[in-house]
């Protein structure tokens, strides 16, 4: 008897699945042992299912009948957002139905209600698609390092600033320019806000660091910085220093403290996230008995997370009749470690006048804050009185860093403020 699969939104990722369950039952049968038939789509528009052959699915323009179908046994919610998928996931849990999502703003936000949800009606609720696209990283925390200590884990997780970051970096172009070009060729969003400022990329990173830490993280702790305020000049130093710029999310077990932050990176170009370039992301796991893991892959697109959902589909279907799993695990309590108790390597950009006794006054306050510098370039003149002063710092505190270039910009001769970024 076949397990029958409902999909509410049919949209681009919804589209997608529809298209992956029609096209390729017979395969995924014949890998998995599972008969997994396309039975119900609802969307509000369902002049999107007009190019498939829709013969033997129900079709409809409303979730709630899709979820009372007895012929659906798996829900599949793809209509994003908070509202009404929120209410559309804890219905069909609520009524003893596993669900899938690829919703990473609302496991950011209401993950905890939703797992509670799932666990109390002994139902699976699965993920994967949700946290770099077809790449496995939530089955290999699951699964694979299930038995490891998730020391640290480092996340490209953002195609479209991942896209910027490389064309900059390899063509020397400059951000605006490269941010249109990604809108006319469909790899950022219009508008990019979601994208540019960190925010997508935090979502997934709540999801991860909730999931390796076993640990209740609110969305609103971590630290985000977007990409925004990259140049080409930033760009082109770091690449002189061997470093590419990328946007991180970092996760860290501080034993007592979590540590979760987004915000771009000087990646050493000999680590294996600085080959991670394009659209593509990439996920560095850090544990303590498999050591070094990179996962890789296209971290977005219809038919890419659409094979993400289908998977999750397959692995409940597979297990129809065992105990469901929780789908995360809150076995310790303990708070993000702030920003400014954190120590790290800096990157800071001065743009100062050029003067007599610059570089003294600089390392003067740098030094009176406990910062050493490690290495000092200065630049040719960019415009008629303005120079760049590169400093790399050696381990610092971010308190006393952030508390260093503040006095710094208070010098009359610094003309811009000082752009800091961390180091990876």
């Amino acid at each position: 008897m076949p397990l029958g699969v409902g999909v509410i939104g049919a949209g681009v990722v919804g589209g997608g699945v529809v298209e992956l369950l029609l096209a390729n039952r017979t395969i995924a049968h014949g890998k998995t042992g599972v008969d997994v038939r396309l039975a119900h789509v609802a969307d509000l528009n369902t002049t999107a299912l007009e190019a498939f052959d829709m013969t033997e699915v129900a079709v409809s323009n409303d979730a709630r009948t899709l979820i009372n179908d007895t012929s659906v046994q798996i829900v599949c919610e793809l209509i994003g957002g908070i509202e009404p998928a929120r209410t559309f996931i804890l219905e069909a849990l609520n009524a003893g139905k596993p669900v899938v999502t690829a919703n990473k703003k609302l496991l950011a936000m209401h993950g905890e209600e939703l797992c509670e949800a799932a666990v109390t009606n002994g139902v699976e609720l699965r993920y994967e698609a949700s946290t770099g696209g077809c790449i496995p990283i939530i089955k290999a925390i699951r699964e694979s390092l299930a038995a490891n200590r998730i020391e640290q884990a480092y996340g490209i997780l953002n195609g479209t600033c991942n896209y910027i970051l490389t064309r900059m970096t390899f063509e020397g172009s400059d951000f605006d320019s490269v941010l249109a070009d990604a809108q006319a060729n469909g790899f950022a969003e219009t508008p990019p806000d979601l994208d540019i400022n960190g925010d997508d990329t935090a979502h997934k990173c709540q999801v991860l660091a909730s999931l390796a830490f076993s640990s209740k993280i609110a969305l609103d702790d971590i630290h985000v910085e977007g990409i925004t305020k990259i140049t080409a000049q930033d760009v082109a130093y770091a690449r002189e220093m061997g470093y590419l710029i990328k946007l991180l999310a970092i996760m860290r077990d501080d034993g007592d403290t979590i540590e979760a932050r987004v915000h771009p990176t000087l990646v050493p170009e000999e680590h294996l996230l600085a080959a991670v370039r394009y659209e593509f992301n990439g996920v560095f796991v850090k544990s303590d008995f498999a050591d070094a893991t990179l996962h890789y892959g296209r971290g977005a697109g219809r038919k890419p997370t659409a094979s993400a959902v289908v998977a999750d589909v397959f692995d409940i279907a597979r297990r129809a009749g065992a105990k469901a799993e929780p789908p995360f695990v809150y076995d310790r309590t303990r708070p993000l470690r702030p920003m400014g108790d954190l120590s790290m390597r800096y990157y800071l950009r001065l743009t100062t006048r050029d003067k007599p006794g610059v570089l003294g006054k600089v390392c003067t306050i740098l030094g009176a804050h406990g910062v050493s510098i490690a290495s000092c370039i200065q630049k040719e003149k960019h415009d008629a009185d303005a120079a760049h002063v590169i400093l790399m710092s050696w381990e610092a505190n971010e308190s006393a860093v952030q508390a260093a270039v503040q006095e710094i910009d208070a010098l009359p001769f610094i003309t811009e403020p000082t752009h800091l970024l961390r180091v990876l």
